[in-house]
């Protein structure tokens, strides 16, 4: 077949292709997403598929995609980032859909963010603080609480309540209608008797909405602040009023008395006080401050002029509020204050006459019978002494002055006040009418407290009497009567002598006083005293009389005798009770003491007043007993309700008699009614010896059994039983006491909230029964209860139990056996694993394989099947279950867990990591102590078993096919550092400077060890420096200073990496400028080296910022920097001219115009015979590149990585699989490109024919030559890295 026809076939095959295949078809285009799914959480399913059934590729593009991650494979899409409804509910995305043969497939997807209940309610208009007067409407709005959710539906609803108002108190005057949040008062305020301000606290909850699948109500509170504004309302309120205050007499004007203090109760408003007086019983004496209330003297007073009203002021103190109250009216209250006015010593005694009325006088006259009687009055005085002072102050002495002062004394020799003064005389010689007729003395009446005194003058006349009187023997007389007696009996003959002869046989006699007469009198001629009416005398009305006996003579002069008659006494008088019936009261066994008492009206202390006292024989009189003279009654022992009669209710009765001693005797009775009071003396009795009770577990609330008690005691309320389990219950039982026909019963039941437990502690309880009465008399018995098995507990899995096994443990004995307990009697126990977790890279989850299993009988072994390795996992938890196979009632197993502790040995040595295959080394950067390579490694062991050291062993040079040993002048850098992911690396430093002329590679070995493992172990990994020489210098010019180089020197650098897809390494920096230049050349001098060694001369520099592309990409930047143009280092310049560029640009595009318009058909069979082997050569070159891209270096030209040296012509052998097929155009460089790929893939025919065909840019080919990818092969490796986008374009210092 010719050329032309094979081109034709290609065509044709082409656009049948183009008409059988079909684009993706993307389906999804609505979807709805909650917006509380959470990141990481499924949020739709992109739906598409592929007519053809090509495999499908996903992505999601867009602004919105942020939220979104999606799997590529699967399609399915996960919430990337939160979604919030509030803040954006309908989002959309580009979907694109890809089918590995077309151009990505997009659609606009719209997601609608559906509302989750994710918001509380937010109040608005905050804060909510007013002001409320006190005297505000009950049932008015006080304002009004407003709250929304950003939430839709029902989850936007927002429902107000009240959860608190502080003080508590005030919870009542508030409420809030649930939807409007108006707040209502509900009760009348008061500043004063209330509280002044309150916080309520007002809580705001939606409507309530799902969560993250959970019904949730989100709810928020604020604080209204209420504050009570005080009204004047309220009238003036006294502090200190009523009171009494004092002052003296004579207090001078302006003297404070008495501060008044009132106060407005209404503090909010606290108005101004004024203070006056409403109303005095003694006007002008007082005043009052308006503003303070200060009550002073407004005119000196004196007390004595006040006595009318008791020297008491009583002031009526009015205080007022200064403005208006609710009412408009001036507010006020009126109160009283006393103002008891103290007595001064300001006045002394007077002396007053007081006949008809008191008049004061200084002069008195009187008259006294010569001879009289010492304390003798003088008649015709009426003396008084007054003092009008108050209390100690009106007291005063007297004394008797003048020249008769020794004849006479007065009477009271002091007094307070207000007294009579009586003159007496003191010396009866001295008062003789025949020595001095007229006698005078001077009464000083003197302040007790004062020096102030008065006189009285008293003039004293003394009376002529006959000086000879009848006289009786004796000046006394004493005589006995009986009481009773017969009338006329002499009591006693009494006769006087008179010294006057002419009174001979003419004394008569009298008895004095008249009133005597009516029980005795005398006969006037003999002096006879007799009972003139016996049946008066009655000695317990009168027991002694005492007369006077007169003898008158015959001028009438009188002598007198005291006559005493003492009335003897006779039994006449029967004693008397005092009560006719005694009541007592006392407890039984205390003790009575009741006196009983008679009275006799007879003389004391005879036998007919002597009492004595006896009890009448009767039932309980032998219980008591009485004092026979004090009438004391007394029980004789304790006494006891119970052996009374319950009849009696308690009472005994006794008769009590109570006889004088006199003759005859005379007696009385009274009834003493004792009423014996019930005391809670006897304890209460079990009727039952003993007691003992089966109950079986579990069973709560079930009736154990009874106890019975019996009280002796009679009343109900002392034989009252209540049975109690004061001990050994442990909270399992309860007791109910009821009455029954012999006393009381005590039902002992089970808790019904707890359950018995034979397997617990107690298997047998017991219990300690008190039985009480009122009186806490107790009685205690024992009750015996025994719990029966039931097989009802759950055995028990023993817990904490950790184990710690080496890894690589495989031994068959048993590691550990599980000891699981069970309290039931009657048990069989087993054991099973359930589940296997292990703790795997700090992650807990399912372990890679069972290491460990569980017998039957407990045992854990190792599960000689696997081996058990530290470096996988570190900890391994078993999760197994003891099941009792007894078990009657309630759950049989119980799991738990045991914790195993993987523990590390050193088994693995440590594991070179090649980051790079080899390191390029430019020479002439090479000094002592430079870095020219770094090696990592690292330990799957912990601790100490994996801490890692490195030391370079060996060391040799290659250059072509010769090998030449060197010496160690390689080392490794001691300070070795380790990541977070646990790589140690270090530093290859060289120990002196190389040689800038060697073409070739160092070859280095290097060692890594554990050092501080108990087990040392080590490797060793082979390290290639590859050598730049001095021969690959370029030197660039530019038209610009060396400082401006230096500053654009980064993007310098950028620019020619991105031109020559190589590392440029800056070697140096200087000026060229002379004399003969009118402007300033730097030169640059750098190195361009790939990342596999290779590095670029001045002609391939030259030859590559000479090309079309790279002037169109970066020319201008350059021109921008100054470059002019590329030398060799020392060599003439050789400038790039611009004009050039253009000029090439413009023939170039020319004839790719011609060339596209002549050859196309050529071109379409061409290229799409291309395509297929290019489709074919991709999938090995993934393959390839996916195994290999971190490898080694890469090829250039080639993107692929090699695995030996950096020379890209070495002979590799080529699988015949990624033979393009280019034979017939006989292209020696498609050849030399293929030999280039260092990479021996085998694969079979069946896989080429299924390897799907994948679209590849279509690269023209009119200027092979310039092509810088001329093969198949490498446009497809260079399609693919583009799609990595940069990946070994660069190499910075860093990799070197």
């Amino acid at each position: 077949m010719g050329r032309m026809e094979k081109l034709l076939l290609l065509l044709f095959t082409f656009i049948a292709s183009s008409y059988c295949q079909s684009v993706p078809v993307i389906v999804t285009a609505l979807e709805s997403v909650r917006e509380d799914v959470p990141v990481g959480g499924f949020a739709f399913q992109i739906e598409a598929y592929d007519p053809d059934n090509d495999p499908l590729t996903y992505d999601i593009t867009g602004t919105n995609a942020i939220h979104f991650d999606v799997n590529n494979q699967t399609g399915e899409v996960t919430i990337k980032r939160q979604l919030d409804r509030e803040l954006n509910g309908l989002l959309y995305v580009d979907v694109v859909v890809n089918d590995g043969v077309y151009a990505d497939e997009t659609k606009v997807v719209y997601i609608a963010v559906e509302d989750a209940n994710d918001n509380a309610p937010v109040f608005l208009d905050l804060p909510y603080n007013l002001e409320v007067a006190e005297d505000r409407t009950v049932g008015s709005t006080l304002f009004r609480a407003n709250a929304i959710d950003a939430d839709f539906g029902t989850a936007s609803i927002v429902y107000f309540n009240i959860d608190e108002v502080v003080p508590n108190d005030g919870a009542d005057l508030f409420s809030i209608s649930k939807t409007a949040g108006h707040v209502v008062l509900q009760g009348h305020l008061s500043f004063t008797d209330k509280s002044p301000f309150y916080q309520i606290r007002i809580n705001a909850s939606d409507g309530g909405g799902k969560l993250n699948n959970v019904d949730v109500i989100q709810s928020s509170t604020t604080i209204a602040f209420i504050t009570i504004k005080d009204v004047p309302d309220l009238d003036p309120q006294f502090l200190n009023l009523p009171n009494i205050a004092t002052i003296d007499e004579n207090s001078p004007m302006g003297t404070p008395v008495f501060t008044v203090r009132a106060r407005d109760p209404d503090t909010g408003v606290n108005d101004a006080i004024r203070y006056s007086i409403e109303n005095t019983n003694a006007p002008d004496l007082f005043q009052i401050k308006e503003n303070d209330g200060e009550i002073t003297v407004k005119t000196e007073f004196d007390r004595e002029n006040l006595l009318q009203i008791d020297a008491v002021v009583e002031l009526k103190i009015k205080a007022s509020e200064t403005n208006p109250n609710v009412d408009g009216v001036i507010a006020s209250t009126v109160q009283d204050l006393q103002i008891a006015i103290g007595d001064v010593n300001d006045n002394g005694p007077d002396f007053y006459d007081c006949g008809d009325e008191c008049i004061p006088k200084n002069s008195f006259t009187g008259n006294v019978d010569e001879n009289s009687s010492a304390g003798v009055a003088v008649a015709g005085l009426d003396i008084r002494v007054k003092d009008p002072d108050q209390g100690a102050n009106s007291r005063f002495n007297l004394r008797v002055e003048g020249p008769d002062m020794d004849a006479f004394s007065v009477i009271p020799s002091s007094g307070v006040g207000d007294s009579v003064v009586q003159l007496t005389i003191r010396d009866p010689t001295t008062v003789d009418f025949e020595k001095k007729t007229v006698m005078s003395v001077q009464i000083v009446a003197t302040d007790a407290s004062s020096n102030v005194f008065s006189v009285a003058t008293v003039t004293i006349n003394i009376n002529d009497v006959n000086d000879n009187f009848p006289k009786f023997e004796e000046e006394f007389y004493d005589f006995p009567v009986n009481e009773h007696c017969e009338n006329g009996i002499i009591v006693a003959s009494i006769t006087a002598t008179d010294d006057d002869a002419l009174d001979d046989g003419k004394i008569t006699y009298k008895l004095l006083p008249d009133s005597i007469l009516m029980f005795f009198d005398v006969y006037e001629n003999n002096g006879n005293v007799y009972v003139k009416n016996g049946d008066l005398l009655d000695w317990e009305g009168t027991n002694s009389y005492s007369l006077t006996l007169q003898a008158r003579d015959s001028e009438g002069k009188i002598g007198t005798t005291v006559v005493v008659i003492n009335i003897q006494d006779i039994n006449d008088q029967t004693p008397e009770m005092n009560r006719e019936v005694y009541n007592a009261f006392v407890q039984e066994d205390e003790s009575l003491k009741l006196i009983i008492q008679a009275r006799d009206g007879d003389k004391p202390e005879t036998p007919n007043s002597q009492i004595q006292y006896h009890i009448e024989h009767s039932s309980f009189s032998s219980n008591f007993t009485i004092d026979l003279d004090s009438g004391l009654l007394e029980n004789k022992g304790p006494l006891d309700r119970e052996s009374i009669d319950h009849e009696m209710n308690g009472v005994i009765e006794l008769k009590v008699i109570a006889s004088d001693m006199g003759t005859p005797s005379l007696s009385s009775t009274a009834t003493v009614s004792i009423n014996i009071g019930d005391v809670n003396d006897n304890y209460p009795e079990y009727l039952d010896p003993d007691y003992t009770f089966h109950v079986k577990e579990s069973e709560g609330g079930i009736l154990v059994g009874s106890v019975r008690a019996h009280d002796a005691d009679q009343t109900d309320f002392n034989n009252r039983i209540f049975f109690n389990i004061i001990g050994g219950s442990f909270g399992s039982f309860i007791l109910f006491s009821e009455p029954y026909s012999e006393g009381y019963r005590g039902d002992i039941k089970v808790d019904p909230v707890m359950e018995l437990d034979y397997e617990s502690d107690r298997k047998t309880y017991t219990l300690t029964v008190e039985a009480s009465d009122l009186g806490q008399n107790k009685a205690v018995t024992t009750v015996e209860v025994v719990v029966e098995d039931v097989n009802d507990t759950p055995p028990v899995f023993p817990a904490g139990l950790t184990l710690n096994v080496k890894e690589n443990t495989s031994l068959p004995e048993a590691l550990s056996t599980i000891k699981g307990s069970d309290a039931d009697t009657h048990h069989f126990l087993q054991y099973e694993l359930v589940s296997t977790e292990c703790q795997c890279s700090a992650t807990r989850g399912l372990c890679p394989d069972e290491w460990f299993k569980v017998e039957l009988n407990g045992d854990v072994k190792a599960n000689p099947m696997y081996i058990i390795d530290y470096e996988k996992c570190d900890q391994v938890f078993l999760t197994a279950m003891v099941v009792d196979l007894y078990t009657e009632k309630g759950r049989d197993s119980t799991e738990g867990v045991i914790s195993i502790n993987i523990e590390d040995i050193n088994d693995n040595s440590p594991e070179f990591i090649t980051l790079q295959e080899f390191y390029v080394v430019l020479l002439e950067r090479v000094e002592k102590g430079s870095s020219v390579a770094k090696v990592y490694a690292q330990d799957r062991d912990k601790g100490v078993n994996r801490k890692t050291d490195f030391k370079v062993l060996k060391v040799e040079y290659v250059s072509g096919d010769v090998t030449v040993p060197q010496d160690v002048f390689f080392y490794a850098d001691s300070g070795v550092q380790e990541d977070s992911s646990g790589l140690f690396s270090t530093d290859i430093r060289s120990q002196k400077s190389l040689d800038s002329s060697q073409k070739g590679k160092f070859v280095v070995e290097v060692q890594a060890c554990n050092p501080d493992a108990e087990i040392k172990l080590c490797a060793t990994s082979v390290t290639e420096l590859l050598t730049v020489d001095s021969s690959f210098r370029v030197s660039l010019r530019f038209r610009s200073s060396v400082s401006e180089v230096n500053e654009n020197l980064p993007q310098i650098r950028g620019v020619l990496a991105g031109a020559t897809k190589a590392t440029v390494h800056i070697f140096n920096v200087f000026s060229e400028t002379n004399s003969l230049r009118a402007e300033e050349v730097t030169v640059l001098e750098a190195y361009f080296v790939f990342p596999n060694g290779t590095a670029l001369d001045y002609d391939e520099v030259n030859k590559i910022l000479n090309s079309e592309e790279v002037y169109k990409e970066y020319g201008v930047v350059l021109s921008q920097f100054g470059f002019t143009g590329i030398s060799t280092t020392g060599g003439d310049q050789k400038e790039v001219r611009i004009e050039v560029f253009i000029m090439i640009g413009l023939v170039a595009a020319l004839g790719i115009v011609l060339v596209v318009t002549t050859t196309s058909l050529v071109c379409i069979r061409r290229n799409y015979k291309r395509k297929l082997k290019a489709a074919k050569a991709m999938n090995s070159a993934s393959a390839v590149v996916i195994e290999n891209q971190k490898t080694g270096p890469v090829v250039p030209g080639t993107n692929k990585y090699t695995k030996e040296g950096a020379n890209p012509v070495l002979n590799m052998n080529i699988d015949t699989a990624t033979d393009l097929g280019f034979d017939e155009d006989d292209s020696s460089a498609d050849k030399e490109s293929l030999n280039s790929l260092d990479y021996n893939i085998d694969m079979t025919m069946t896989e080429k024919d299924t390897m799907p065909m994948m679209v590849i840019e279509e690269e023209e080919e009119e200027d092979e030559s310039e092509s810088p990818y001329i093969e198949p092969l490498g446009t497809a490796l260079a399609q693919r890295e583009r799609k990595r986008d940069s990946e070994n374009h660069s190499m910075s210092t860093t990799d070197l």
